[in-house]
């Protein structure tokens, strides 16, 4: 009689990186983007709200001369990223990784050439002085060559109620806009999950942001000491979807949804 399969576990931050998170690509971006900007190589990276902190071990994963620090008030994400993560490293890039459990805001770490803050994580401030904060202690983290990346979406369907579902191997990942306000920008987001064979798992991960706008974070990063920012915008493919090249740019079509970024340069 032949054995029955057991199920792994269901953990969501395991689902979260396979639906969401690719850090080989993030680490790539990093280097082009900064070699781009200043002519050099980048060698040390802070990651803001890291939770997991998956591409910060990717980062140092480098070479030895490769170092990082995330830092993350949830220590949940944080032990679950020094268990899975930082243990896949070898013992020596495991000491230029560091993990801290602590506010954004006013942590201290040694300067870095990249600070970086993804998935769209500072939409939680949705006041204009507490973003504005928040950008200037991402100034402060950086070295005088320091280059600063967000990311951040937006378009038509981003301000919609409605659901993308999104096929995995074994599961499928919901992003689901529940809620936006037209006269704040106030917005809530959920994540849903449905491994096969199984009920769909409800508000996994569930934000409560504001959507900001590319030219309103821009206007920001500059008065929070930046000398200049740059947008990029996604490059398509013959089928007219995003090829996941980005590229700098002032003009940009109104897609129904996208995803792109900013660096800010100190």
């Amino acid at each position: 009689m032949a054995k029955s399969k057991v199920k792994e576990p269901f953990n969501k931050y395991v689902y979260y990186e396979r639906a969401v998170q690719n850090p080989q690509n993030e680490v790539d971006f990093f280097n082009e983007k900064y070699s781009e900007i200043r002519g050099k190589k980048a060698k040390t990276l802070r990651e803001d709200f890291c939770g997991t902190a998956a591409i910060s071990c990717k980062w140092v994963d480098q070479s030895e001369d490769h170092f990082a620090w995330g830092v993350d008030l949830d220590p949940e994400p944080i032990d679950y990223g020094k268990e899975n993560h930082l243990a896949a490293l070898d013992e020596e890039a495991q000491k230029r990784m560091t993990y801290i459990e602590g506010n954004v805001l006013d942590t201290d770490t040694p300067k870095v050439d990249i600070s970086f803050a993804f998935n769209f994580s500072y939409f939680i401030f949705k006041k204009r002085k507490e973003l504005l904060q928040y950008f200037k202690a991402a100034y402060k983290s950086l070295n005088k060559d320091g280059v600063f990346f967000i990311d951040l979406f937006g378009g038509p369907d981003s301000q919609t109620v409605m659901t993308d579902v999104i096929s995995h191997p074994g599961f499928k990942y919901y992003w689901d806009c529940q809620m936006f306000n037209p006269m704040t920008s106030d917005c809530r987001f959920a994540i849903h999950f449905k491994r096969k064979g199984e009920q769909k798992r409800k508000d996994v991960f569930v934000y409560n942001w504001r959507m900001w706008t590319m030219m309103e974070l821009r206007e920001m990063l500059e008065e929070a000491g930046f000398k200049s920012t740059i947008a990029y915008w996604e490059g398509e493919d013959e089928d007219g979807d995003g090829n996941g090249e980005f590229f700098a740019t002032e003009e940009a079509e109104n897609c129904d949804a996208w995803v792109t970024y900013i660096a800010a340069v100190k």
